[in-house]
């Protein structure tokens, strides 16, 4: 059986009667422990064989033939956490030799009133020649990004991916944006898949560009100050 916890007592042992019981959990709550019946759905993540509470809200749960799925809306109603298989924007921090690391600022066409955090790791920026990988080379501080929620790492962290082909960067600033943090922000242009040019200096420099409608890229620019 699976047992809920709302500490500090518990609360729902699941294996009773019923095919649906809520509860009320916080962020980063324990819910319960993995087993070969419980399956963490939306609003969850897992970690240390725990399914875990990544928002606060409603816990669902769900018994369907031998599986109970373990769910959290929260109390607006829907959830504003990514879930795996999502598309979402993010903005690069920092890269690593291993990692780049970002800021996840929407989910679909919903902007986020607080960004999560992304990683996006070397094996994961493209589907083939992974082992070429030069992450300096595909994605800068800054960038924005397209890129597929995989899971998530931990409470408010997801493991993301931009292998597909219109996955990967959008926005691109340009060298003289990033050096002086109060010039007007300049995207750079794409000349290719795997390379965008600054329009004033005509400096070229390498990227792992997504395969986007010239549309959606002009409207990312063009949004960058929400950011």
């Amino acid at each position: 059986a699976c047992v809920l916890y709302n500490f500090p007592d518990t609360l729902v042992k699941m294996g009773e009667d019923k095919s649906e019981q809520t509860l009320i959990c916080v962020p980063g709550q324990v819910l319960c422990a993995i087993s070969e019946f419980t399956v963490a759905s939306e609003g969850t993540y897992e970690k240390l064989g725990y399914i875990h509470a990544a928002l606060a809200g409603i816990v669902k749960l769900k018994k369907r033939e031998k599986n109970t799925f373990i769910s959290v809306i929260s109390f607006g109603g829907g959830s504003t956490v990514p879930v795996i298989g999502d598309i979402v924007t993010a903005r690069i921090t920092a890269v690593h030799h291993r990692m780049a690391k970002c800021r996840i600022l929407c989910i679909g066409k919903t902007a986020l009133n607080r960004p999560y955090r992304g990683i996006i790791r070397k094996e994961d920026v493209r589907a083939t020649e992974i082992d070429r990988v030069e992450l300096h080379k595909c994605f800068r501080p800054g960038d924005i990004v397209l890129a597929r929620v995989l899971h998530q790492i931990e409470l408010n962290v997801f493991h993301l991916s931009t292998a597909d082909n219109e996955l990967g960067v959008v926005v691109a600033i340009s060298p003289s944006s990033r050096a002086n943090s109060g010039a007007e922000t300049v995207p750079m242009v794409p000349v290719c898949w795997t390379e965008v040019q600054c329009p004033v200096t005509l400096i070229k420099e390498p990227r792992k560009v997504a395969k986007v409608v010239p549309e959606k890229g002009e409207a990312l620019s063009r949004n960058l100050e929400l950011f």
